[in-house]
């Protein structure tokens, strides 16, 4: 019995040993482990508040304005003058347009009237109606330039097509309808005199022909699509 009581006790002097060591080790872990988080909750930087950000947006800012995306007001409004620039041209083309087609309708009247007017039995009467439907035609002929002339230019603007036939007719019927007015006048006083039409009052007729048709292909130019 004492041998067996003696070996029981050998045996269990190694397991108190193991008992120890993990005890020990336990506490170390935990010192260490609770030593590690302390410095690293103390040495953890906090995060930067809003107001250090250097460039933190605000929460109550507004659209961008026109100064922000780099236009000044300057731009703005060069670009507004160049909108009515621009507007009040293609007002003005377009009375030009509407204008000369107005004006075909009395100068096809005097080129009818002129048979009467030019004839060697023609009255007073006839010669007065063809005057004065050459007298509307040029009124109207000249209002019909001012809408032209006078609409604002856009710079760079190249003329193309039509255009180009159109203001190279202008040439022509513009001269011409200068002309031909002071050309009818002498006619028409010749030929209340009595006389016949002669001199640079018998070039009334043909330089009439000639501003009538470059007049026409002109309008013809702008109004129909070839």
């Amino acid at each position: 019995m004492l041998k067996i009581s003696s070996c029981n006790r050998t045996s269990h002097v190694p397991a108190f040993l193991v008992f120890c060591l993990l005890v020990t080790l336990t506490a170390r872990l935990r010192a260490q482990t609770t030593g590690t988080g302390g410095s690293t909750s103390a040495d953890k930087p906090k995060p930067a508040t809003q107001d250090n950000l250097p460039n933190a947006p605000s929460s109550s800012t507004t659209a961008p304005t026109l100064e922000d995306l780099g236009i000044t007001p300057a731009q703005t409004q060069g670009s507004a003058a160049d909108q009515a620039r621009l507007d009040k041209r293609t007002h003005m083309l377009k009375v030009h347009q509407r204008l000369g087609l107005i004006t075909l309708a009395p100068l096809v009247a005097t080129f009818i009237t002129s048979a009467n007017a030019g004839g060697k039995n023609t009255s007073n009467t006839d010669r007065t109606v063809h005057m004065v439907l050459g007298a509307v035609s040029g009124d109207l002929y000249f209002m019909t330039a001012y809408y032209a002339i006078r609409a604002p230019k856009i710079p760079g603007t190249e003329t193309r097509g039509p255009i180009r036939l159109h203001k190279a007719l202008a040439w022509i019927h513009g001269p011409g309808m200068i002309l031909t007015p002071i050309l009818g006048a002498l006619a028409y006083n010749q030929k209340n005199n009595g006389e016949k039409v002669h001199g640079i009052a018998s070039a009334h007729g043909p330089v009439a022909i000639v501003t009538g048709a470059a007049f026409g292909l002109a309008v013809a130019s702008v109004s129909l699509k070839f």
